[in-house]
């Protein structure tokens, strides 16, 4: 029986994060959750998968929030506790996954098979890469990614105790614009694979 493998991946908007851990994931031959884990809640739940999505990595509005014995009337709140408990559920049944953001780090730190990985960039990089992904100009791909990476941190920083990319709550963090994706992937292959070998 194969070890168990999780791979908590971070990334900053624009570094190329969810390329990188589509590649980790084939590399692997382990499944991919990122904005797909909404719609696996909402099958197992029966419940309309749109409406969860709008709520995905979203942080909760603190004025219009209340938690009541445990309760919270926040759907931002209640989004992240599904999520966090799917993965809590996979995690202690063994699978092996890759999972992009949603706190994983912090979530899964208990288990002694997830490795943490964060991929950030430089900011041109960043920018060029949302240009193309997006077809925006210069201008406006930079306005999306510094907006976007402001809305990640404050949903990590929400829900978890440590600071959204402070190398110091991962294994590893690499600036993927160094190197370019591929290259930045092998050299995440070869730190998870010795890693998985220090284990054994």
């Amino acid at each position: 029986m194969k070890k168990q493998l999780i791979i908590s991946l971070g990334r900053e908007y624009g570094s190329g994060g969810h390329v990188i851990a589509q590649m980790l994931a084939d590399h692997y031959q382990i499944p991919l959750y990122n904005y797909n884990l909404m719609r696996n809640i909402a099958d197992e739940k029966d419940l309309n998968a749109n409406v969860l999505e709008k709520y995905d990595e979203k942080r909760r509005n603190k004025m219009l929030s209340r938690t009541v014995k445990g309760y919270s009337n926040s759907p931002e709140d209640n989004i992240c506790k599904m999520q966090f408990d799917y993965l809590r559920k996979k995690s202690a049944e063994g699978e092996s996954f890759v999972i992009v953001g949603r706190c994983a780090e912090e979530i899964l730190k208990d288990n002694p098979n997830m490795i943490s990985i964060f991929v950030l960039a430089d900011m041109d990089f960043k920018i060029r890469r949302t240009m193309e992904d997006k077809s925006l100009s210069w201008d406006d791909a930079q306005k999306k990614v510094l907006h976007c990476n402001r809305e990640r941190k404050g949903y990590h920083n929400s829900y978890c105790k440590g600071k959204w990319g402070d190398s110091r709550n991962y294994d590893l963090s690499i600036n993927s614009s160094k190197l370019g994706l591929e290259e930045t992937t092998e050299i995440i292959i070869q730190y998870i694979d010795k890693k998985i070998q220090k284990t054994l």
